[in-house]
């Protein structure tokens, strides 16, 4: 019996050395923006103020996870080996360790306890509203999206203006960095859903319900954006890109805007199917219907 249990032993343990070998061979080809990402449990970079409390709250909740997980199979791995027996014997069925079964009760309270608190304080970081520097009112429509700008206290522009994506072509949204924005949700016909996976932020599209959430840009660059509900035939075509650009681009982007016109409020339209697909009605690049007219 006592040697069986020593090869055993031996068995785990180099099992154990070869896999962490292993591990350190495949971490040691990385590149450092794996690593990085690895370190992030495969977020993207965040893009935003509010984004490190959601993503603090991600990997100490996987962090959490991981070490009970790894402490519930290590304890069942022991067990087995520990006790195994090498004859027919019937083990005793009646067993109990009155300590070990109050820990395993009080303990799962204490963990979501812990979960729980960590929770509130990513909430409270994520839904302050400050007043907004500027206001984006966001149309999710059949099948893509419409940005507002509420812009009539931008220099050189004077006006609100709006970019309209179709089933073709997707939008691109400009926020500038470090100003608080405000993203008011609107639909005409079905859910959608916003989501930037780099603001670590996505909210529904409801119609009949206004919903809104804040953020802060802090990170220039490009990010992907997309609908995280599946609305309908054309869902996958409801995709767009997030500019954040300094304060003297987004105001040029959005005088490019004035200059092709599109100036107003789009309220959004469902797109026709593309030509030649069942239930075509029409023109794929269909326009948004703007308060005042058609563009």
């Amino acid at each position: 019996m006592g040697v069986s249990r020593q090869r055993a032993r031996r068995v785990g343990l180099r099992a154990a050395v070869a896999l962490c070998g292993v591990a350190l061979t495949l971490l040691a080809g990385c590149s450092a923006e794996t690593t990085g990402q690895l370190k992030r449990l495969g977020l993207p970079v965040a893009a935003t103020e509010q984004a490190p409390a959601i993503g603090n709250l991600w990997i100490g909740t996987w962090i959490a996870a991981g070490s009970i997980g790894i402490a519930v199979w290590g304890l069942i791995g022991w067990a087995a080996l520990r006790y195994k027996s090498d004859h027919n014997e019937m083990p005793r069925q009646n067993r109990y360790n009155l300590p070990m079964e109050i820990f395993y009760t009080v303990a799962p309270f204490v963990v979501i306890g812990v979960l729980f608190y960590y929770t509130i304080l990513a909430q409270d970081v994520v839904q302050k509203n400050p007043d907004p520097d500027l206001t984006v009112d966001v149309v999710g429509q059949k099948w893509s999206w419409t940005f507002n700008y509420e812009s009539a206290d931008v220099p050189g522009v004077g006006t609100d203006v709006y970019e309209s994506g179709t089933i073709n072509v997707a939008p691109t949204l400009y926020l500038p960095v470090n100003k608080t924005v405000r993203f008011n949700l609107s639909s005409p016909d079905v859910n959608h859903s916003f989501w930037v996976p780099s603001f670590y932020e996505k909210m529904d599209v409801i119609p009949g319900r206004d919903n809104h959430f804040t953020v802060t840009p802090n990170r220039e660059g490009v990010y992907a954006g997309k609908c995280a509900e599946l609305c309908g035939t054309y869902h996958f075509a409801m995709r767009f890109e997030v500019h954040v650009v300094s304060e003297q681009e987004y105001a040029a982007h959005l005088k490019t805007l004035v200059d092709r016109g599109q100036t107003g409020t789009a309220k959004g339209a469902a797109i026709p199917n593309p030509v030649g697909e069942p239930g075509n009605t029409g023109n794929p690049d269909a326009p948004a219907v703007v308060q005042g007219g058609t563009r």
